[in-house]
């Protein structure tokens, strides 16, 4: 489900990407990729986003059944949900309440240390506090909570025996976007990780946070700054998160795979959408390779440095450095680092730019 439109962002110019850790080992082997067309909940979430349109409001794997669910609005649609082999759940609030909630809360709620998402388990959007938050910034968020829940159960019966809209939690730590000095590809006095190679044409780029290129405009492979990898020709952020940088060294390999961190590497094959349920990877020059689950989609992020919207929101650990490296299914490139709070000794929660998005933008594929 696409909550809502693609939006404007800062975007410069074309490009495409290198791979999730610079330069493999010749002796690296590539492991096997996960075709997307073999994940059948990634097909039906797909199929049946694109069948039922804003009669639908989300879709989950349940792994206690196997199988994904799609919540509808109307009776009508559960045998076109079950014969693509998935489980209706009747609810009462579809995508396009969904989508006004989010945006009442994008205009009216927007404070640095707050995110929210659409949780479709509970048919609610779920506004989450981390620990820089004030009594008296919360205090205004919650009143705006409760005015929405107020209208929508205001609306039937149906939707006040259905429980708020609008639901909030605490989220431990705070939301900082993943970048540091350091090691992995280099700009100014900063580090971050590189997320997909791409190209267009005979031309090859890659693909990282938009936090990241707009902090410098060449790219370094070393912490010395002597070898260069490429230049910046197009970022977008805030409101996005993704940047492209255009490879000008000709003798560095370019791989289209993913470092794995244990000696291998994952091919990348193709890019997807994710879905919520979907267990995914993550690849990044600090924490290496870690693994969590998505829990949300479209979600809005309010940075000190700025918000972000229609992120991909994961149980996947991250730390600084880690930013604009790759999140990945199988062989299906999915998203690129962009912030979160925690770590992974204590564990965390991390939001990542679609990476569909950034390749729409810059008229690029991986390969």
């Amino acid at each position: 489900m696409s909550i809502r439109p693609p939006r404007a962002g800062l975007i410069v110019t074309a490009a495409a990407l290198l791979t999730g850790s610079l330069i493999l080992s010749p002796t690296a082997q590539a492991t096997p990729p996960t075709p997307e067309a073999a994940d059948p909940a990634a097909l039906a979430a797909t199929t049946l986003d694109a069948q039922l349109g804003v009669r639908d409001a989300g879709s989950y794997f349940d792994h206690a059944q196997g199988k994904l669910v799609v919540t509808i609005t109307d009776d009508a649609d559960a045998q076109a949900v079950l014969a693509a082999g998935a489980i209706p759940k009747k609810v009462v609030r579809s995508s396009d309440d969904f989508d006004k909630i989010m945006r009442r809360l994008d205009r009216a709620a927007r404070v640095v240390g707050t995110a929210w998402a659409v949780d479709p388990a509970t048919n609610q959007v779920v506004v989450w506090f981390d620990e820089s938050v004030d009594a008296g910034q919360r205090q205004r968020v919650e009143a705006i909570v409760k005015q929405l829940n107020d209208e929508e159960a205001a609306k039937s019966v149906e939707r006040a025996a259905a429980g708020p809209a609008v639901r909030t939690e605490n989220q431990a730590g705070t939301f900082d976007l993943f970048i540091q000095g350091g090691d992995a590809i280099y700009t100014g006095s900063s580090r971050c990780s590189l997320g997909f190679n791409v190209r267009s044409g005979s031309t090859t780029y890659f693909l990282t946070a938009g936090h990241c290129t707009n902090i410098g405009s060449t790219w370094y492979a070393n912490s010395s700054r002597t070898t260069v990898l490429g230049t910046r020709t197009g970022s977008s952020f805030p409101g996005n998160d993704y940047g492209i940088v255009r490879y000008t060294n000709t003798s560095i390999a370019k791989p289209g795979s993913v470092n794995l961190y244990n000696g291998s590497s994952r091919d990348i094959t193709g890019a997807g959408n994710a879905y919520v349920g979907q267990s995914v990877q993550r690849s990044g020059s600090t924490t290496g390779l870690r693994s969590g689950t998505v829990t949300a989609l479209n979600a809005t992020v309010n940075y000190a440095q700025g918000s972000v919207y229609q992120m991909i929101r994961t149980t996947v650990c991250a730390q600084g450095g880690d930013s604009g490296g790759p999140l990945f299914s199988g062989g299906t490139a999915l998203g690129l680092t962009s912030g979160g709070s925690g770590n992974c000794t204590t564990g965390g929660t991390t939001f990542f730019q679609p990476v569909i998005e950034a390749l729409n933008a810059y008229g690029v594929a991986v390969y």
